[in-house]
């Protein structure tokens, strides 16, 4: 199927499987950080997951049709 013929469910479809197979694969490298090779404190640790939940939370915002701001990180 051609991008010209491809409707925009197909498209939604293809793009998202890839797009959340991705996110998924990078919180996954994310979640190796708390192994034992690498130190960080409570707070650090919560930080992070704060912002993933965000991230998620503005995700399950726009597919409700809310538009939340934009989701920043840094420790």
């Amino acid at each position: 199927m051609t991008e010209q013929t491809e409707s925009k469910s197909d498209k939604f479809k293809r793009l998202a499987t890839k797009r959340v197979k991705n996110a998924i694969s990078k919180i996954e490298i994310i979640g190796n950080l708390a192994s034992p090779g690498y130190e960080y404190t409570p707070e650090e640790a919560e930080s992070i997951s704060s912002a993933l939940q965000g991230a998620v939370d503005k995700v399950k915002a726009a597919f409700s049709k809310q538009q939340p701001g934009k989701t920043d990180f840094k420790l």
